[in-house]
């Protein structure tokens, strides 16, 4: 769960409650124009249109893209009936949601196509599709139409009775003949806006006891469905040609990142985050680095620059469109459509300059576009100028560690959040202030890149002598700052301890411990926490981040080998599953923190797939080492194996956001995050850093074919 929802504009309570909307279902705002015939989109002029689909559980995922019309329907089967259409173009969408029925609903998809119309001279772009629908009636309860964000708070139950309380022009009044019904509105602030039609040839929309319910003509017969969503946002612009000859051959993660990709910004997914994240573009770029055409990736970096704060951090999340308008209703009383950036996050601050020196000072295509970039205008300034503010940020933010390397002087989550890197649910991190991936990976290498920078000469134009001697100094100081705060989050287990935590954790959650036990041995048990707590106590749960030191650092062989080991255990002792490698495993920490991990929560013991590319990026970078001994190096190898095993395991949801696992005779099996309603929330079918492996091939002798 994304940290900015709703809650935060009308303050309902924290992102975990669950509550049911008790808004009307169809009391919706008036001023609905008839909507026009719409027309077919016109042919863009680069090839055939992007489409794809993919299904997961109960959802079935269709993805357009031609020119200006860029959309992503969802058809939700099973006892929760629901049609949802997400557009890039402003993050905007519109949702219709169905009441629990008494069985399972099956929705089979046809043909989609694009449509572009005009309103009140302004284009609208959209989808047409058509589809199969089996159900005895189907009882509306509500249209929601406007921004994602407003869509996914009330998909979670957070925030949107409030929020029609405090806007009720959110809401927009049904048009409804015996054939069809449709809603449309125009954006709050009166721009164009946005909307959402059913037709039928073989069913009846009626008013039943004020509901409007859809029946068959005949009972027991499909529904024919006639769905069309169109959205008046500003259209982005896709890439033409957006990788090079090496990207691997995996067509699903081609069509999903061509979905995700356009020039003013990368999306972080579909259809929950329909928009840029800093984090998410930042690690996808540096994943996807080697494959991209050299024009996508200072896109990328472009796009997180221009997005700084005046003071150089990383904005996380954008609110645009009808999300920005609603926030500086509330705000300032007025409405405005002016971007807002969410600056909670503190991850993203210190990933831009590792990954800014990996395409600008390391990969010989940056380089040779490097001075060219910086001084590309941004504003009213240069990107070279965006970047030194960041620099600067980042030296100043680790000066204190450095002159008194004591844990309150580490970076720590914003006063008053409860989340601050990737993790970002409120148990992500254990409920700790101190994250492990900021302070010990994130941090050091943002240093080393600083020094890279000043080496190279490219900060020269853009840098006073006194910046450059500040920056100089906080370089200078990356290896003790790595090598301080790695030691602080170190976590220490006696076997005897260990064995017992695992064998009992084992027990409450109903795997198996035999291969965990015997991977064990007899040895004591050391591995980085998760992260520490506001008294600087380490918090015992085994992650995947440190993948990123594998990818970013140099550690200790001694230490790289004793941290890949405890990763590699099979879960519940380490992270590997026959379905991939959980993000979290909570079986050495207390008790009562167990059950806040589980394979249903969103950073619990559940797979997320970038996660496993950044640890196989990581054993790659690692074997490419010289000072690795032999033992050293076979363990790697072994480890690199493993991984891929699972992660080819798991191809049926590899463009997917995450995934949770069920186990049953001894054996793991997938089970897509959300896609059955029985999790926190649901996974994106289309993520853009689970697209990484198309610049992953499996290790020479392994295959996903």
């Amino acid at each position: 769960m994304r940290l900015s929802t709703m809650a935060s504009l009308v303050g309902a309570a924290a992102p975990k409650r669950r509550w049911r909307s008790v808004v009307s279902s169809l009391a919706l705002v008036a001023g609905l124009a008839a909507m026009p015939a719409a027309q077919a989109a016109p042919d863009p002029g680069i090839g055939t249109p992007l489409q794809f689909r993919i299904t997961e559980g109960n959802i079935e995922n269709a993805f357009f893209q031609d020119g200006s019309v860029a959309a992503h329907l969802l058809l939700s089967s099973g006892e929760k009936p629901r049609v949802l259409v997400a557009f890039p173009a402003g993050n905007s969408g519109a949702g219709i949601w169905f009441e629990p029925t008494d069985k399972p609903v099956h929705w089979s998809l046809g043909r989609v196509t694009g449509q572009q119309r005009v309103v009140e001279g302004h284009a609208w772009n959209g989808i047409a599709a058509d589809a199969r629908v089996t159900a005895d009636r189907l009882v509306l309860k509500d249209a929601v139409l406007g921004s994602i964000r407003v869509l996914r708070d009330y998909q979670l139950g957070q925030g949107y009775t409030a929020q029609v309380a405090a806007t009720p022009q959110i809401v927009a009044t049904p048009q409804l003949t015996g054939r069809s019904i449709r809603w449309q509105r125009q954006r709050l602030d009166g721009a164009p806006g946005y909307a959402i039609a059913l037709s039928t040839d073989n069913g009846r929309f009626v008013r039943e006891n004020g509901r409007i319910v859809l029946r068959p003509d005949r009972a027991g017969e499909a529904l024919h469905l006639r769905i069309e969503a169109s959205t008046g946002e500003p259209a982005l612009t896709p890439f033409a040609n957006l990788l090079n000859d090496h990207a691997q051959p995996d067509l699903r993660s081609r069509e999903a990142l061509q979905f995700l990709s356009y020039r003013e910004k990368f999306l972080a997914g579909s259809w929950r985050f329909d928009t840029y994240f800093g984090r998410d573009t930042l690690m996808s770029l540096r994943l996807l680095m080697p494959v991209l055409q050299p024009a996508a990736v200072d896109a990328g970096i472009a796009s997180v620059l221009s997005r700084l704060s005046p003071d150089g951090q990383v904005a996380h999340e954008e609110g645009i469109g009808e999300f920005a308008v609603l926030q500086h209703l509330k705000e300032e009383g007025k409405p405005s459509a002016a971007p807002i950036y969410d600056y909670t996050m503190i991850d993203g601050n210190f990933m831009l300059p590792p990954v800014a020196a990996a395409w600008l000072l390391e990969d010989p295509r940056g380089r040779e576009g490097a001075h060219a970039f910086l001084a590309g205008k941004l504003g009213i300034g240069r990107q070279g100028d965006a970047l030194v503010r960041n620099l600067l940020f980042v030296a100043a933010s680790s000066e204190a560690f450095a002159r008194k390397p004591v844990y309150a002087n580490l970076i720590a989550l914003k006063p008053g959040a409860k989340v601050g890197q990737w993790r970002d649910s409120n148990e992500g991190i254990g409920r700790g202030r101190y994250p492990y991936d900021v302070n010990a990976v994130w941090m050091p290498a943002a240093l080393r890149a600083i020094g890279q920078f000043l080496d190279a000469g490219l900060l020269d134009g853009y840098t006073t002598q006194a910046q450059r001697e500040r920056l100089r100094a906080a370089a200078a100081s990356a290896g003790d700052w790595e090598q301080h705060a790695s030691a602080l989050f170190t976590v220490g287990l006696s076997n005897k301890l260990a064995t017992r935590q695992v064998r009992d954790y084992a027990r409450q959650i109903g795997v198996s411990d035999a291969s965990a036990l015997k991977a064990m041995g007899g040895a004591s048990l050391e591995f980085p926490a998760i992260a520490l707590d506001a008294q600087g106590k380490p918090i015992p749960v085994l992650h995947s981040d440190e993948g990123f030191q594998l990818l970013f650092g140099k550690p200790d062989p001694a230490v790289l080998d004793r941290n890949v080991a405890s990763l590699m255990r099979p879960f519940p002792a380490g992270l590997m599953t026959d379905v991939g490698m959980v993000v979290a495993n909570p079986a050495y920490a207390d008790r009562e923190v167990w059950s806040r991990f589980g394979n249903n929560a969103y950073h619990g013991t559940v797979v997320w797939a970038w996660q496993q590319a950044i640890m196989a990026a990581g054993l790659k970078r690692q074997l490419a080492r010289a000072d690795l001994s032999a033992p050293t190096r076979r363990h790697l190898e072994a480890a690199q194996s493993e991984l891929w095993r699972a992660i080819c395991a798991a191809g049926a949801v590899r463009t997917s956001e995450l995934w949770s696992w069920s186990y049953a005779n001894g054996h793991y099996r997938i089970e897509p995050f959300g896609a059955e309603g029985t999790h926190e929330d649901e996974s994106n079918a289309a993520q853009l850093w689970s697209t990484v492996f198309l610049a992953l091939p499996p290790p020479a002798g392994q295959s996903c074919r």
